[in-house]
């Protein structure tokens, strides 16, 4: 019987945004693709949905100095930056964070590790979670512009939903492509 080691997690806390600080140890880098305007009216509407991965400042001496870097959770920093900075949140507001202390995994990998370990929605899932929404009552545009696509992807997407369970039963288990599932959302107008 192998042992395991006994697992620790990091605790959480509320920090103020005031007393956190974008690390150098953040390995993201390129911003092709990063849209801060949009994850920050995403924050602005319904919150922040995951917490910040932080790491203490530490003085010469090794002792806290009372500010956080955050290598883990860039984008999500720079969205709360942009709202402190349009006067849309108080750089006071408490933030939820992960503090790290643990010294055996350095922060560059924290921020690789969050970045890697990230999985896409599969495509299905989208589709039907849209068709929740709309569902509910919420309408084409508004689904298109809290997700920052255009009304004819919702549209499309919704077609998708509607296609046989069965075939997305298929879809799901790597049996067809997202072209060919498509293939069978396609509604020709009677003449």
């Amino acid at each position: 019987m192998t042992k395991h080691a006994k697992i620790t997690l990091s605790g959480a806390r509320d920090i103020p945004f005031s007393a956190l600080m974008l690390s150098q140890a953040n390995v993201r880098r390129v911003k092709a693709g990063v849209s801060i305007d949009g994850l920050a009216a995403d924050i602005e509407r319904r919150g922040l949905l995951q917490s910040l991965t932080v790491r203490a400042q530490r003085d010469e001496e090794g002792n806290e100095t009372g500010r956080f870097e955050v290598p883990a959770g860039g984008r999500r920093f720079r969205a709360l930056q942009q709202l402190v900075k349009q006067r849309r949140m108080a750089k006071t507001e408490p933030v939820p964070c992960i503090v790290r202390d643990d010294d055996t995994v350095s922060a560059e990998e924290d921020s690789l590790a969050e970045n890697v370990h990230r999985e896409p929605l599969h495509a299905l899932d989208q589709f039907r979670a849209m068709q929740k929404l709309v569902e509910q009552g919420s309408d084409i545009e508004t689904v298109a512009a809290t997700f920052m696509v255009t009304p004819a992807v919702v549209k499309q997407r919704l077609k998708l939903a509607d296609v046989s369970p069965k075939l997305h039963d298929i879809y799901a288990e790597d049996g067809m492509s997202l072209d060919q599932l498509m293939a069978f959302s396609v509604y020709i107008e009677p003449v």
